[in-house]
C-alpha cells in the first residue's frame, strides 16, 4: 500500500492538545478512535510525514478497516480530512484540531469548518451560499429528486444535509447513493439515520462503486447464512438487532467466520439455545483480548485454565480443612444423668 502524506493546520511542533478536544470531543468518541487521533498529532510534531494504514493497524494491532473507520469518525467530526488517490486509496490526511480562546474555555462553540477547497470541504452544515451551489448541480438535484421518491415524502433540512454529505463529504456517486436507498429500503429501513451507518461503514471499507457496494452486501448475507447455519436457525428471518450484531462482528470487531462460529458453538453448549446476546459476549471478550486467530482462541482458553488453580487455591486457603470443620462449630455441653431421667420418664 502506497504512503500517505499527512499535513496539518498551524499544529506546534510538541504534542499539544487543546482543551476543546478534551472538553467537546474526547468523551463522546471511542477510546481507540481517540487513540488513533492523538498518534496522527504525535506524528505531526516529529515532522513525520508519511505513513501508511498498514503501519497505524499494526502500531495498535488493528485491522486495516479499524483504522479506516477510526479516520472516518474523524472527518466527519471536522478534525481531520481524507484525501483519495485516483485508486480511490488513502493518500493524504490533512489535521485540522480547532483553537480555543479564552472565552471558549467559559463556552464551548461548535469548532469551524477546515479551511479547505470548496469542492472538498465536509462542514456538518452547510450554508446557505454552499446549498444554492448545490441547487445549480444537476446531479445533486437528480440525488435528491430520487430520494424523495423512494421515500414518499419530501425531504427536510436535515434529510438534505444528510445526503449532500454522502454526495459531497463522502465522495459517493449518484448511482451509489441509489443503490444504497434501495437497498436499505427494500430491507425495511427507510431511516436516513440508518442509511448513514451503512454509507459510513462503506466509506469506512473504501467502498465507492455499485459493484463494491454489491460484493459488500453479498458478502454481509453469505456472514448472516453461516451464523443462522451455526445456531441451527431455519424457518425465519433474522430481525433488525440480530442483523445488526452480525455486522459488528464482520466489521467492527473484523472477526472471522471460524471464530464467530466458535463463539456461536460455545453459546449452544452453553446456553442450550441461539443465543445473540450470549455469542456477543464472548466475541465482545475476545475482540477486547486482541483474539484473531483460533490459535488466539486456544491461547486465551490456556491461560484462563491456568489461572483457575492459583484461584481456588485462594478460594480453599479462606475455607477451613475438613479435619477441622466440625470442631469450628459451637460445642454443646450435656448434662447426660439429666438425660438419663427424661428417658426413663418417657419410657414410663
Amino acid at each position: 500500500m502506497a504512503n500517505i502524506t499527512l499535513d496539518g493546520n498551524g499544529l506546534l511542533a510538541s504534542t499539544s492538545i487543546p482543551n476543546i478536544f478534551i472538553d467537546k470531543y474526547m468523551a463522546n468518541a471511542n477510546g481507540e478512535f481517540v487513540k488513533i487521533y492523538l498518534y496522527l498529532l504525535r506524528c505531526m510534531s516529529l515532522n513525520r510525514q508519511a505513513c501508511t494504514i498498514s503501519e497505524l493497524a499494526d502500531t495498535f494491532e488493528h485491522t486495516e478497516k479499524d483504522i479506516l473507520r477510526a479516520l472516518t469518525y474523524w472527518e466527519k467530526m471536522q478534525l481531520l480530512h481524507i484525501q483519495y488517490d485516483d485508486s480511490h486509496e488513502v493518500s493524504g490526511i490533512l489535521l485540522n484540531l480547532p483553537k480555543q480562546t479564552t472565552e471558549q474555555t467559559q463556552d464551548l462553540q461548535p469548532p469551524a469548518a477546515p479551511h479547505l477547497p470548496a469542492d472538498s470541504r465536509i462542514p456538518a452544515a452547510y450554508s446557505r451560499e454552499q446549498l444554492e451551489s448545490f441547487q445549480k448541480d444537476e446531479a445533486v438535484q437528480e440525488v435528491l429528486f430520487i430520494t424523495e421518491n423512494y421515500l414518499g415524502r419530501t425531504l427536510n433540512p436535515t434529510d438534505i444535509q444528510t445526503i449532500l454529505y454522502w454526495y459531497d463529504g463522502l465522495h459517493f456517486s449518484t448511482d451509489l447513493i441509489e443503490y444504497l436507498i434501495e437497498t436499505c429500503i427494500s430491507n425495511g429501513h427507510t431511516s436516513l439515520r440508518y442509511m448513514e451507518k451503512i454509507a459510513l461503514s462503506w466509506a469506512g471499507a473504501g467502498i465507492r462503486s455499485v459493484d463494491e457496494a454489491k460484493k459488500e452486501r453479498s458478502l454481509h448475507h453469505q456472514d448472516t447464512y453461516a451464523v443462522m447455519k451455526a445456531f441451527g436457525i431455519s424457518g425465519r428471518n433474522l430481525i433488525a438487532s440480530e442483523l445488526s450484531v452480525i455486522r459488528k462482528w464482520t466489521g467492527s470487531y473484523a472477526m472471522s467466520m471460524d471464530i464467530i462460529r466458535e463463539a456461536c458453538r460455545r453459546t449452544i453448549a452453553a446456553t442450550g439455545k441461539a443465543s445473540f446476546e450470549y455469542a456477543d459476549t464472548i466475541l465482545t471478550s475476545w475482540y477486547k483480548n486482541n483474539v484473531h486467530t483460533l490459535n488466539d482462541v486456544i491461547k486465551l482458553d490456556a491461560a484462563h485454565q491456568k489461572s483457575r488453580p492459583a484461584s481456588r487455591s485462594k478460594e480453599a486457603a479462606g475455607r477451613p480443612s475438613s479435619a477441622n470443620r466440625f470442631n469450628n462449630f459451637p460445642q454443646r455441653t450435656y448434662n447426660y444423668d439429666q438425660l438419663e431421667k427424661q428417658l426413663l420418664n418417657t419410657a414410663h
